[in-house]
């Protein structure tokens, strides 16, 4: 067996020298940053002045090595800032999981939340959020995956012209423009027409949280649809079948991981919308009677409009109560999103022939 080769160079050596150079200035300017940071914070201005002038001379002197350097630190920084935001909430968490243990997630009675006697109990607002998620799914669902059909398969070139830039301006709207909108229209209108007991209601909310959701169904189904190769459609035609049996027999199950993201995806923004849900609803942290009870004066709060509604007055256990109810959004919404980036993967596998 031979000796082993001491000669050659490592991986740091292997680099050139503008990546060295540039990547040792930008690490140490980084770190100059967060110590600053967390020592002296008046100070954190002159290692970031350090850090973009080492990145403007490598700019001006190594380009390519210093765009690599730029690049791989915001990649790096990106999981680092998510990774810290996850421990941050889970930390903050921990007081009000101790004082209430399970009980946080499962305790009903006469009173689930109730800073002031130190009772936090996140099953109203769980209940409410998973109720304005169903309404919402059923209808941005139904008419997100039309609309895409329509604009995908059907429409003729000037209406999808026409129709895709609308779908991104009200992707664009503010939420609480939605918000606001669903308080003077829908509340009103229901408030007038149905004798509601309170002016707001979980069904009101849905139906404005669904058309919120809409914009990212379409343009995601969409791209499912569009991605089924145009052969497999062709073929469906030359074999005599209708227009409409190629979109129903072979687009659609072709494109159904895909759709199926979508609405995955849909339910991840509908989850997550905070400022709609704060402005229609009425805050009552209850349990609606019955459960599915959508227009009565109980359970008119989701987790998001929780922590929107009380974090200027929070503290304590309290602001400890609505980081957990955080940590619970977190980690549904991630689930979501995992989950439809598995379809995701499932659909192009599927039409690519690796499966």
């Amino acid at each position: 067996m031979s000796a082993i080769d001491d000669t050659r160079p490592g991986r740091f050596e292997r680099l050139d020298e503008g990546t060295r150079r540039i990547g040792a200035g930008s690490a140490l300017s980084i770190v100059a940053t967060v110590a600053a940071f967390l020592v002296l914070p008046a100070a954190t201005i002159f290692p970031l002045l350090g850090f973009l002038a080492v990145v403007g001379y490598g700019w001006w002197r190594y380009q390519e090595a210093t765009a690599k350097v730029v690049m791989s630190l915001m990649t790096a920084s990106t999981v680092i800032i998510l990774s810290l935001i996850t421990v941050y909430l889970l930390w903050q968490s921990v007081p009000v999981l101790e004082q209430m243990g399970l009980s946080l997630f499962t305790h009903v009675g006469d009173t689930m939340w109730s800073p002031n006697t130190g009772v936090f109990s996140l099953v109203p607002m769980m209940w409410g959020t998973l109720l304005t998620t169903i309404i919402a799914m059923c209808v941005a669902g139904p008419l997100g995956i039309a609309g895409a059909l329509f604009t995908s398969e059907m429409a003729p070139r000037w209406a999808r012209e026409i129709i895709k830039p609308a779908i991104e301006v009200l992707a664009g709207i503010p939420s609480i423009v939605y918000g606001f909108l669903g308080f003077v229209i829908v509340n009103d209108y229901m408030m007038r027409e149905l004798s509601l007991p309170i002016y707001g209601s979980l069904f009101g909310a849905g139906v404005v949280i669904g058309l919120m959701a809409l914009p990212t169904i379409v343009s995601v189904a969409e791209d499912a649809l569009d991605a089924v190769p145009d052969e497999m459609k062709d073929g469906s035609v030359a074999l005599g079948a209708t227009g409409w049996q190629t979109i129903t027999d072979v687009t659609i199950p072709s494109a159904f991981s895909g759709i199926s993201a979508a609405v995955i995806l849909g339910v991840g923004r509908a989850l997550g919308e905070t400022m709609a849900v704060t402005v229609m609803l009425a805050h009552t942290q209850t349990l609606p009677e019955p459960l599915y009870d959508v227009f009565g004066a109980g359970g008119q709060e989701t987790l998001t409009s929780l922590i929107a509604s009380q974090y200027g007055i929070a503290s304590g256990d309290h602001m400890s109560a609505l980081f957990a109810a955080g940590v619970v959004l977190f980690i549904t919404v991630l689930t979501l999103s995992i989950g439809s980036q598995v379809v995701e993967a499932r659909m192009r596998e599927k039409l690519g022939g690796e499966a």
